[in-house]
């Protein structure tokens, strides 16, 4: 399996959009991922994870502590990775469960106006072959049940 790109939005310490083109690193070889501490690295592998088996990638962190503290909170969060395996092309988005700004505004009191109301946004996921857009699975457990069934791996 090689990731191709891995696109991020409101995930983990990044707030905005974060698009990584892996196919710039080329189809040999090992890769090293390194910066200073507090740079993201993780961040890459949990995103990955994620989006393969809908959990983190270190057992200290729960996909509900995903969201970016630091998002706009009009933003959905999510992973999207395209990935090649035996020669085909496949792509997962995932979304976690989190607490979002509910659309419905309500008015509370003359002096502070309008106050945002949350509510939880369900996790949902789909898997698709990338290049013909045939829909493999929805659901964040099916979609793991057919990465498992795909590539043989469980995370652990």
């Amino acid at each position: 399996m090689r990731p191709l790109q891995l696109e991020m939005q409101a995930f983990g310490p990044y707030a905005d959009l974060q698009v990584l083109d892996m196919t710039r690193l080329g189809t040999s070889g090992i890769y090293l991922i390194s910066g200073p501490t507090g740079a993201g690295k993780t961040t890459i592998f949990d995103a990955i994870v994620f989006a393969l088996y809908g959990t983190p990638s270190g057992e200290a962190r729960e996909p509900s502590m995903l969201r970016s503290q630091y998002a706009d909170p009009k933003l959905d969060t999510y992973v999207r990775l395209v990935f090649a395996y035996h020669e085909k092309e496949y792509e997962i988005i995932r979304y976690p469960e989190y607490m979002r700004a509910a659309k419905r505004r309500h008015q509370t009191d003359e002096s502070d106006g309008e106050s945002v109301r949350m509510t939880r946004q369900p996790a949902r996921a789909e898997m698709k072959r990338h290049d013909t857009g045939e829909i493999i699975s929805t659901g964040p457990r099916e979609v793991t049940a057919s990465v498992i069934k795909l590539t043989g791996l469980r995370k652990d």
